[in-house]
């Protein structure tokens, strides 16, 4: 049973690995217009900050808003499924709802954990932006990229069109990273902001990667927690959501 069960884990992913291929156009956006976005907004920051608190601003800013608009990635890889008439198909088989997500999870992380390193190492590559502490900023962007990838797949299974797919992770993602400080500091929007920003997954991932340029452990470790604990609730419903009769793949 389990090499059965990784056989097709191995074919599950690389299906979606030659579905991410065949369109390539959304990851390729996500992975360029953040490294404008940063070289255009970086300057409004460094003058009201000063050379490195802006820099960091910028980086953090856009690292949280565009992997937020980045969860469309996780959430298409179940719904185009859904919407191109092989999800019947996918239930006829022997395959396990714990091996679809695993095996549409796997493409996504790498697709998402990815991006947020293209806009680290931009950063340190082209701005000069110092991180001391590597391997607590590793610690942030995985726990934050398994967050989003729970996101996005509790929003592939519960949504029923493209259209509302990319409402939800357009308005919700800039909406989540607004309240969380990522783009504007908290202290600069009204009080109430900052009373529910710890709500929003961009506020613990904002605070996480801030802690990280500045080798605050305690801190990073919390919003790790916070993080993949949102990823673990979200995986979790998502699962429940896919299983039907038998621990089979139910019908959506």
């Amino acid at each position: 049973m389990p090499r059965e069960s990784a056989a097709r884990l191995r074919v599950l992913i690389r299906h979606n690995v030659l579905l991410m291929a065949r369109e390539p156009g959304p990851l390729l956006s996500r992975m360029i217009l953040p490294l404008v976005f940063i070289t255009l907004l970086r300057p409004l920051y460094t003058s009201g900050q000063g050379e490195r608190a802006g820099t960091e601003q910028a980086v953090v800013g856009t690292l949280v808003t565009f992997s937020l608009l980045a969860l469309g990635i996780s959430g298409s890889a179940i719904l185009t499924e859904r919407l191109g008439r092989t999800w019947d198909r996918l239930r006829s088989t022997a395959l396990r709802p714990a091996e679809l997500l695993a095996g549409k999870a796997v493409p996504a992380f790498i697709a998402l954990f990815a991006q947020q390193s293209l806009i680290v190492g931009f950063a340190v590559c082209a701005l000069g932006l110092p991180v001391p502490h590597p391997f607590l900023l590793l610690g942030v962007l995985l726990s934050w990229s398994c967050a989003l990838l729970g996101l996005g797949t509790l929003l592939g299974v519960v949504v029923r069109t493209l259209g509302a797919l990319s409402a939800a992770y357009d308005i919700g993602g800039m909406l989540l990273s607004s309240v969380g400080g990522a783009l504007v500091p908290l202290a600069a929007l009204p009080a109430w902001v900052a009373d529910v920003a710890p709500a929003s997954p961009g506020y613990w991932a904002a605070r996480g990667l801030r802690a990280a340029l500045a080798g605050d452990a305690r801190i990073v470790g919390e919003s790790c927690g916070t993080l993949l604990g949102v990823a673990l609730v979200c995986g979790t419903v998502a699962s429940v959501r896919l299983r039907g009769r038998g621990g089979r793949l139910a019908a959506l």
